[in-house]
C-alpha cells in the first residue's frame, strides 16, 4: 500500500532544485497534513497543527526563491500558494475533506511552481 502524499510535486521540485530548507520543511508538512487528513476522516479534532506548517514551508520556500523575486516576479505565485493556504485552512475549519483534497492539489502546484520559476528565473539571470 502506497502511503498518501499531499506535496509530490513540491517535494520533486525542491529535489530538482536542490533547495533542502523547503525540501525539509514540505515533508514536515506533508506528514502534518497526513495526520490533519486522517483527523478529517475520522470527524477528530486532534491534529490539525496544519497552519504552522504550511506557513514554515511558505516562509522556507520564500527565503529559497528570494525576497525580491517572492515581492515582484513571483508575486502571482504568492497569490496563489497565500489562497489555496486559506482554502486549506477553510476546510480544516469546516471539518471538509473534500475540499482539503481539492485544496491541497492547488497548494501543492501553487509552491512547486514557485521553486521551478524561481529556478529558471535564476538562472537565466547573468547575476545567478
Amino acid at each position: 500500500m502506497r502511503e498518501t502524499t499531499f506535496l509530490p510535486l513540491t517535494v520533486d521540485a525542491a529535489i530538482t532544485a536542490q533547495a533542502s530548507a523547503v525540501l525539509r520543511k514540505a515533508l514536515e508538512t506533508n506528514n502534518a497534513a497526513l495526520d490533519c487528513w486522517t483527523s478529517l476522516l475520522a470527524g477528530c479534532t486532534q491534529g490539525r497543527d496544519l497552519g504552522p506548517r504550511l506557513r514554515q514551508l511558505s516562509a522556507a520556500t520564500s527565503e529559497h526563491v528570494g525576497a525580491r523575486w517572492w515581492a515582484a516576479e513571483g508575486s502571482a505565485q504568492r497569490r496563489k500558494v497565500a489562497g489555496a493556504q486559506s482554502e486549506i485552512e477553510d476546510a480544516i475549519a469546516d471539518g471538509d475533506g473534500s475540499e482539503f483534497a481539492r485544496a491541497f492539489v492547488g497548494y501543492d502546484h501553487a509552491m512547486a511552481s514557485a521553486v521551478v520559476c524561481a529556478n529558471t528565473a535564476k538562472h537565466r539571470s547573468p547575476h545567478a
